[in-house]
């Protein structure tokens, strides 16, 4: 699978590139940012985005809602270290495809992956 990166956190970036390495999905981008996030995915067309919520300038909300502008079929997964039910619920219903909270291990990834298959 396709997969684009949206995190501000170059360590959690790279630590969720090798683990989707190592699971033989292609990782067609990274973004810093919720702005190079959205441009990115005009640019890739990765068929899931990982996208952080709290990030500086354009969050993940926002991106998440350009994003289902440009495809409204697009799957953005958001990864969030707020474990909260009400957010949850916000975020599927502003159309994200699942929330994955940090600190995840391998499975629950591999889990999230493995239901867009």
């Amino acid at each position: 699978m396709k997969v684009l990166i949206v995190d501000d956190s170059e360590l959690t970036r790279g630590m969720i590139k090798d683990l989707l390495t190592e699971m033989g999905h292609q990782v067609v981008g990274e973004a810093c940012d919720g702005a190079e996030g959205v441009k990115l995915f005009s640019e890739t067309s990765p068929e899931l985005v990982l996208m952080d919520m709290i990030m500086p300038g354009k969050n993940g909300l926002e991106a998440l809602a350009e994003i289902k502008a440009i495809d409204p079929a697009a799957r953005v997964v958001m990864v969030t270290a707020v474990q909260q039910e009400p957010l949850k619920e916000q975020l599927l219903g502003k159309g994200a495809a699942g929330v994955l909270s940090k600190p995840f291990m391998y499975d629950e990834l591999e889990a999230v992956l493995k239901s867009f298959s």
